[in-house]
């Protein structure tokens, strides 16, 4: 087949999410012998033609200029070139700000779109916004041929809202099982002996109540706290926990083999993404045998179900932070892992993604009977 991927700014992936999705994915279906290929940002800093067999088409991208709206003219640059293309299937990541150049979409491809998490539910998003969010939402669940829901929250919403059927198809992780401690010293930590919790600075993913946590609790143990903190947000969380010597702000960390050793060498890990689907650092986390703590909310419960503890507000926090130790709960820390051998690696999901493309061509392609 001839696939296309829209809605990243590309591979290989420097971001998170999605790019990381669509670069492990491209890169399995070009190795399967399909033709594929990724829309990239203009300046992404790898500017090759080919990745891994991965077909890349670079397409202006304003956003570095414009923000926010040169999304939408970076989204409609790679569905207008799209038209040029006798593709198979358009796999769509996100609605956000492609969502809206539905109709320019062309013909003959499959479109199937990954619905990813309720986005109009961030609070980042002033009310304009999130009622634009909601629009753009029904758009896509509406003109796409498919959709693939990357939860089991999401594909319940998307039929009790929009009464469309989706496809389950969670984020996967590779397991990690070859540590080595030595980037410890980098970071100034011990095996053990410090926490961490991993997260954009966004008051949804309550870095804030985990924090507060730390402080009410009395706790003097070190917490990284991963993330670009350059941000409003980041500094007013820095501001705040600036008197704390343990609350240390490490910036942003894209290398995954730090990250999979920071998880796995860690006491306690900090999950308090609340808005979404199926969450790729959760899954990391997993994967790297971290004793995960996750904010009480139905898409983490569905992924960890009784191998977590829950925290709802600072208070829960700090009683987790001052009483629990990893190696009293080794065995849910075994359980998330054989979960992601069994259940959320990437063979796997790049499996299920292939197979739900060819039930799609199969199906859209099907003679209509009478």
């Amino acid at each position: 087949m001839k696939i296309a991927i829209v809605g990243t700014r590309g591979i290989p992936n420097h971001y998170s999410g999605f790019e990381q999705f669509a670069e492990y994915f491209s890169v399995y279906l070009a190795q399967k012998g399909h033709d594929v290929y990724v829309y990239n940002s203009h300046n992404h800093l790898y500017q090759e033609k080919t990745f891994k067999g991965v077909n890349l088409i670079h397409k202006y991208d304003p956003e570095y200029k414009m923000g926010t709206f040169g999304q939408f003219v970076y989204d409609y640059n790679c569905i207008m070139d799209s038209r040029k293309h006798n593709f198979d299937v358009i796999l769509q990541l996100g609605y956000t700000s492609n969502s809206v150049w539905y109709f320019l979409l062309p013909k003959k491809p499959v479109i199937v779109t990954n619905m990813d998490g309720l986005e109009w539910k961030r609070s980042k998003y002033s009310k304009p916004v999130q009622r634009f969010l909601k629009f753009a939402e029904k758009l896509a669940a509406n003109s796409s041929d498919f959709l693939v829901a990357d939860s089991l929250g999401i594909q319940s919403f998307l039929k009790n809202k929009y009464n469309k059927e989706s496809q389950y198809i969670p984020y996967g992780a590779h397991p990690f099982n070859n540590p080595d401690d030595a980037i410890l010293k980098e970071y100034g930590v011990e095996k053990g002996n410090y926490n961490m919790i991993i997260a954009r600075f966004e008051p949804e993913n309550n870095i804030d109540m985990v924090l507060q946590g730390v402080v009410d609790g009395n706790d003097a143990t070190t917490i990284l706290v991963v993330g670009n903190h350059t941000t409003k947000y980041g500094e007013y969380l820095k501001t705040k926990y600036a008197a704390y010597s343990n609350i240390r702000f490490t910036g942003g960390i894209f290398n995954i083999g730090y990250l999979n050793n920071l998880r796995y060498y860690s006491k306690l890990y900090f999950h308090g993404h609340s808005v979404g689907g199926t969450n790729p650092s959760l899954l990391e986390a997993m994967a790297s045998n971290a004793f995960i703590i996750a904010h009480n909310n139905d898409f983490n419960k569905a992924i960890l179900k009784d191998n977590a503890y829950y925290f709802a507000n600072p208070a829960e926090a700090a009683h987790l932070l001052t009483t629990l130790k990893k190696e009293d709960n080794l065995q849910k820390v075994e359980n998330n892992y054989n979960a992601i051998v069994h259940d959320f690696n990437w063979d796997k999901i790049n499996g299920e993604y292939l197979q739900f493309f060819e039930q799609c061509v199969t199906q859209k392609n099907r003679p209509v009977s009478g």
